[in-house]
Formats: C-alpha cells, structure tokens, sequence
C-alpha cells in the first residue's frame, strides 16, 4: 500500500476561490489538487538540477 502524501495545498483557501465561483468542491478535488502540485514540483526540481541550479525559480515551474 503506497504511503498516503502530505497535502500542499490549504482546503480552505481551494474551498473558498472555488465556492466564490458559484461551485462547490468534492472532497477528493483537493487530493487531485495536491498531486497535481507535487508534479509541478518534481518537474520544476528536475529542470532546476538540469540547469546546474539549487533555487527553484519561476521559470522552473
């Protein structure tokens, strides 16, 4: 069983941006939101280390 990961996004604020939309979120959105996240992220390390870079910058993600 794969270990579940930490969320990096903050449900609140997701719930609150969507709900002002007129929409509501399902609880598993915010999951889906989270791993979408941690992609962005390995992507972005993986340019960062390609570029001979240790900071992570805006045009990494």
């Amino acid at each position: 069983m794969a270990k579940k990961r930490d969320s990096l996004v903050v449900a609140s604020k997701v719930k609150a941006y969507i709900k002002g939309k007129k929409m509501m979120t399902s609880a598993d959105a915010l999951e889906a939101l989270s791993e979408k996240v941690y992609c962005l992220l390995d992507k972005a390390t993986e340019r960062t280390k390609a570029n001979r870079r240790s900071t992570v910058k805006p045009q990494d993600l």
